[in-house]
């Protein structure tokens, strides 16, 4: 089926007085009648983070104490490779980069949601309390019932979501509204942390040193038991939120224009905000509550796509929840903060989460520090 690619603007002498980031913007048709905008800076970020995402994968596949170079490491993942490298690429190092690119993909599709319907760049869910609830939920399981691998993984699932509704019903006036929305998450975060702290000085000292491990975010030792429930959640979820990516920008404008508009507003709200909870809870429960990923992937994946027009102005990254980018944004921030973990510090020496923790922390006080420039905190 053939189709043809139009400008989206239009070709009349009008359009000289258009930007050129916007006239890159084009209408593709179909002879069905099937029509779609395709955002050309988009589409080249979206190739360009993908590329990406995959070589800091490979790069971390042969990284370690054994190391490998980029063609044996390609070699050994299409069937070559002697059987000691199939061992170290096929059971120790690819579930831990499938589990990397899968929870950062998870943090940074649910950052944007939680985004896009709070309309505050801070929503996100290790500000909210999600977080801090899988961490609950997974220390309960350590402290109280001595749980193996997989009880901690559903103590935190529990926990996320459990958090995630009674936010939600707290929250609820008439509709989920975002101001309130962060109000509550917020102080639901501070509540939890100190249900952290208070777990904490009932553990023992053996699960005290446990619960500290997991609650640090770590991809070590991740293996196949880890890749495939997070797989089945996210082949489920991601394509759920995917789908609703309309509507969620169409919130963006405010919910009488989205009524207008023929969204219904409070059904959206509640399914994408719950998808992303139940996201965000998988991914903590595999690997920890990994701090700032979830924050920080949506607001640079808006900012690489931001016209130059627009940079020079001063105003915020254009409207839209940018769903693919953010998840391929947070897929490559993780996998990358992993490599840099490794190639510092040496295999297993500093977990990923102290990384992203001590990187983010940089660049919330900037993200405040910008807001409060622009005047909207």
């Amino acid at each position: 089926m053939s189709a043809t690619v139009k400008s989206g603007e239009g070709t009349g002498p009008e359009a000289e007085n258009v930007p050129a980031a916007v006239r890159r913007v084009r209408a593709v048709r179909t002879k069905g009648g099937l029509s779609l905008r395709l955002d050309m800076r988009a589409a080249v970020v979206t190739l360009l983070l993908l590329a990406v995402a995959l070589a800091a994968g490979i790069a971390l596949i042969g990284s370690g104490d054994y190391p490998m170079t980029p063609a044996e490491v390609l070699a050994t993942l299409t069937g070559g490779g002697d059987p000691g490298q199939q061992y170290i690429v096929h059971d120790l190092r690819l579930p831990r980069v499938l589990v990397g690119l899968l929870v950062g993909a998870a943090f940074g599709i649910s950052g944007a949601v939680f985004q896009t319907v709070s309309r505050n760049p801070l929503g996100s869910p290790d500000v909210l309390g999600f977080a801090q609830g899988s961490s609950v939920g997974a220390l309960v399981a350590i402290v109280y019932f001595q749980a193996g691998a997989f009880g901690v993984a559903a103590g935190a699932v529990v926990g996320g979501v459990s958090t995630g509704i009674a936010i939600f019903l707290l929250a609820w006036k008439r509709g989920i509204h975002g101001y309130r929305f962060v109000l509550v998450g917020i102080g639901a975060s501070a509540m939890l942390y100190a249900m952290v702290l208070f777990l904490m000085t009932k553990a023992n000292i053996v699960e005290a040193t446990r619960a500290t491990t997991w609650m640090t975010g770590s991809l070590n030792g991740r293996d196949w038991d880890q890749v495939q429930p997070l797989a089945a959640v996210c082949a489920v979820l991601v394509p759920l939120l995917l789908f609703h990516g309309r509507p969620l920008r169409m919130l963006e404008m405010g919910d009488d224009a989205a009524y207008a508009l023929g969204v219904r507003v409070d059904r959206v709200r509640i399914t994408v905000l719950l998808a992303a909870v139940v996201l965000v809870a998988a991914a903590t429960a595999a690997a920890g509550p990994i701090s700032f990923v979830a924050l920080t992937a949506p607001q640079v994946a808006r900012r690489l796509t931001l016209p130059r027009w627009l940079k020079g102005g001063g105003s915020a990254p254009m409207p839209g929840p940018n769903l693919v980018l953010s998840a391929l944004m947070g897929a490559v921030l993780l996998v990358a903060a992993d490599w840099t973990s490794q190639r510092l510090f040496g295999a297993d020496q500093l977990p990923v989460g102290v990384l992203t923790g001590v990187l983010g922390g940089g660049y919330l006080l900037w993200l405040l520090a910008t807001e409060r420039k622009a005047g909207r905190v």
